[in-house]
């Protein structure tokens, strides 16, 4: 015979249901995404990301900012990606120049 799996000897906590048998905490509404105005990477791609920075800076540019093989050696938007997708201190650097990218076109436009 089996016996049930104990996990650090703490007791599990089993959901309530209601009269139907239904999980009553299943029926709890999920609050929508909260809005975020101010922050510019909000409802942007990784795709979208990334080539806009190729289109601004090119391989070689994307390369000599941020030294990494995916923009280094056969650079393609879909190897950035899964690689960027992987590995995230990649990714909070690319965020990072497609801000600053951001921001020096503000400055630019200003007279």
């Amino acid at each position: 015979m089996l016996q049930p799996l104990k996990f650090a000897n703490q007791p599990v906590a089993v959901a309530p249901h209601d009269a139907d048998g239904d999980n009553a905490n299943m029926n709890a509404a999920v609050p929508p995404p909260q809005a975020q105005p101010r922050n510019p990477l909000h409802g942007l791609t990784l795709e979208a990301i990334v080539t806009a920075l190729f289109d601004e800076y090119g391989w070689d540019g994307l390369d000599s900012r941020i030294p990494l093989r995916c923009f280094a050696f056969e650079p393609s938007i879909k190897s950035s990606l899964k690689f960027l997708r992987k590995t995230p201190w990649a990714r909070e650097r690319v965020e990072g120049l497609y801000l600053f990218m951001l921001r020096e076109r503000l400055r630019n436009m200003r007279p």
